[in-house]
């Protein structure tokens, strides 16, 4: 599996950590950066280009997902979440990453490096990449009408006020 990542000044030596660990998994790695260390640096273009890769491989046939990590994670994943067709999930426990996939087919999740160790988000990575989509009806509707109101500000037969 192709997987984007992205991160800011916070999150750079869990970046480089789980690029390698990823890397032994099998998984090809893009780093949407940065690459070195600067304190003042700004991750939304870094997230939001990781989120653009992840939405146009899944569009063109591509196995992939995404990770972003930042001090909390809250930042990274709205930057993500601006790029149409992205489903970002803050992730902070194991069965959050599981239900991100289950029941949101989550394309990325951010993660806050300063509120977790490195194993701890190694492990909610792992478990978010080995999970599959539930495929139920209930899902599957809710995450239409998520992209319905992105492409269009309504959900049909629903009152947006």
């Amino acid at each position: 599996m192709r997987i984007h990542i992205a991160t800011d000044h916070a999150g750079l030596d869990f970046s480089r950590h789980l690029q390698s660990h990823l890397a032994e998994a099998g998984h090809e790695i893009v780093d949407h950066g940065p690459r070195s260390y600067d304190p003042i640096d700004d991750y939304p273009s870094f997230c939001i280009n990781a989120a653009r890769a992840v939405v146009r491989d899944q569009q063109a046939g591509i196995e992939t997902l995404g990770v972003i990590f930042g001090g909390s994670g809250n930042g990274e994943q709205m930057a993500a979440n601006k790029v149409t067709g992205a489903r970002a999930a803050l992730v902070w426990s194991t069965a959050t990453a599981l239900l991100a996939r289950q029941h949101n087919d989550a394309n990325l999740i951010s993660i806050g490096a300063r509120q977790h160790t490195v194993d701890e988000a190694t492990s909610f990575i792992d478990a978010f990449l080995a999970e599959p989509f539930s495929e139920e009806q209930r899902h599957i509707r809710r995450i239409g009408q998520l992209a319905e109101y992105e492409a269009t500000g309504l959900i049909a037969d629903r009152e947006i006020v």
